[in-house]
C-alpha cells in the first residue's frame, strides 16, 4: 500500500498524519510551574508545612497533570509511558541528591583550612586556643594502616575466592563461604575488640618486654579482617562471570588449571575485582572504632607503624568533631575532606591501572 492509499476509514495516509503525536516541551513546563504553583498555594496559604512538603505535593500535582495532559494529546498508552519515565528520572533525582549534598558539604566547609600548615604539622602541642595544627601525622597512619590491610588482605581475598570459583566443592568450600558472608556484616568495633583481645594483649607483649602496646600494624589487622570478606565475595562474583568458554578453550589447549586461572580467568575479571577491592580500602580507610580501640591515636607524628600509638584520618574527624575548640570543627571538615579525596585518588588510579594492564594483553 502507496502512502496516499486509504485507509479502511477513507483517510489517506501521508507522511503528516502517521506521524505520532507529541507532548511539547512548552507545555510540559507549564504543567511543572502549574504545579509548584498549586503545591505553595495549597501548603504555604494554609500553613500545613514548609517547602519540602511543597515540593512533595508539587511532584503529585506534576503527575497527575501530565498524565492528564499526555492522555488528550499522545493517548494513555504513552501517558502511562511518560509517568513512569518521569518516576524513573525522579527516583534517579533522589538518589543524587544526598549525594551531591556531601560533596557540597564537604568542599565549601573543608576549604577553610586548606593550607600548608596543615598538610605539614600534627596537633602536638597545640592548644585549645591555637588555630594552627594539622593532620600530617593522621595521614601517614592513614596511608600506612589502609596500606598494610591491603597487602594482607587483598591476596587471602583473591585466592580464597579462587578457590571457592575454581577449586572448592563440599562442605568445607559451604562452610567457607557461609563464614564469609557472616563476616560481611561484622561491626568494625568486634574486629577492633578481636585484634585487641588477641594482638595487642596476648601477642605484643612477647616484642616489648611483657607490656601490651598499641600499633599502627593492630589496626591494620582490624582493618584486614574488614576488608577480607569484602574482597572475596566481589571476586568470587567477578569470576563466576567469566565465561566457561574461555576456560574450556585454554584446557583444550593443554593449558594447566593454574595457568588458565592465571593468565585467562584472572585477567578477564580484573576490572571487577579492582572495584571490589577499592570498595574494601574505602571502607577501611574511613573506619574509626578499630583505629581507636587498637591503635591509640596519638597527636604526635609517628612514622614507625609498628612502634607506638598512631592515629588516622577518620579518628582525627572524630577526635576534632567532639574537640571544645573553636578551630576543631574546620579541621574536622578539612580532614573528612581530605580523606575522601585520597580514596577517589586511589579508586581512580587503581582503576587506571587495570584498565592499562588490560588493554595491553
Amino acid at each position: 500500500m502507496s502512502l496516499l492509499e486509504k485507509t479502511p476509514t477513507g483517510v489517506g495516509m501521508t507522511p503528516d498524519n502517521i506521524r505520532a503525536r507529541k507532548l511539547s516541551v512548552v507545555v510540559n513546563i507549564g504543567v511543572a510551574v502549574l504545579a509548584v504553583l498549586l503545591s505553595a498555594a495549597i501548603v504555604l496559604g494554609a500553613g500545613i508545612g514548609n517547602w519540602v512538603l511543597v515540593i512533595v505535593v508539587a511532584a503529585a500535582l506534576y503527575l497527575v497533570g501530565l498524565y492528564a495532559a499526555a492522555s488528550q494529546v499522545e493517548g494513555r498508552r504513552a501517558a502511562r509511558d511518560r509517568i513512569w519515565k518521569a518516576l524513573i528520572y525522579s527516583a534517579c533525582l533522589l538518589a543524587i541528591l544526598p549525594l551531591a549534598s556531601v560533596v557540597w558539604t564537604l568542599i565549601s566547609k573543608g576549604v577553610e583550612r586548606l593550607d600548608g600548615n596543615f598538610f605539614s604539622t600534627s596537633m602536638n602541642n597545640i592548644g585549645a586556643r591555637d588555630p594552627m595544627g594539622g593532620a600530617y601525622h593522621a595521614i601517614i597512619g592513614t596511608l600506612e594502616q589502609v596500606g598494610l590491610a591491603t597487602l594482607m588482605a587483598v591476596p587471602l581475598g583473591v585466592l580464597g575466592a579462587i578457590y571457592l570459583v575454581e577449586y572448592g566443592r563440599g562442605r568445607f568450600a559451604l562452610t567457607v563461604r557461609f563464614f564469609v558472608d557472616v563476616m560481611t556484616g561484622i561491626p568494625s568495633i568486634v574486629a577492633g575488640l578481636f585484634v585487641l583481645a588477641f594482638w595487642v594483649l596476648i601477642v605484643s607483649p612477647w616484642f616489648n618486654n611483657g607490656t601490651p602496646r598499641f600499633s599502627g600494624f593492630a589496626a591494620s589487622l582490624a582493618l584486614t579482617v574488614l576488608m577480607l570478606p569484602t574482597i572475596v565475595r566481589s571476586t568470587e562474583e567477578m569470576l563466576r562471570l567469566v565465561p566457561g568458554p574461555l576456560r574450556e578453550g585454554a584446557y583444550a589447549l593443554g593449558v594447566p588449571q593454574w595457568k588458565t586461572i592465571l593468565r585467562v580467568v584472572l585477567p578477564t575479571a580484573l576490572p571487577g575485582i579492582v572495584t571490589g577491592i577499592m570498595l574494601a580500602v574505602a571502607r577501611a580507610a574511613g573506619e574509626t572504632a578499630p583505629v581507636l580501640l587498637v591503635a591509640g591515636g596519638a597527636a604526635a607524628i609517628n612514622m614507625d607503624p609498628f612502634g607506638g600509638p598512631q592515629s588516622s584520618l577518620a579518628l582525627y574527624v572524630y577526635q576534632q568533631a567532639g574537640d571544645a575548640s573553636r578551630y576543631a570543627p574546620a579541621r574536622a571538615w578539612t580532614a573528612a575532606l581530605t580523606l575522601v579525596v585520597l580514596v577517589l585518588v586511589l579508586t581512580i588510579a587503581a582503576k587506571l591501572l587495570a584498565r592499562r594492564n588490560q588493554l595491553s594483553r
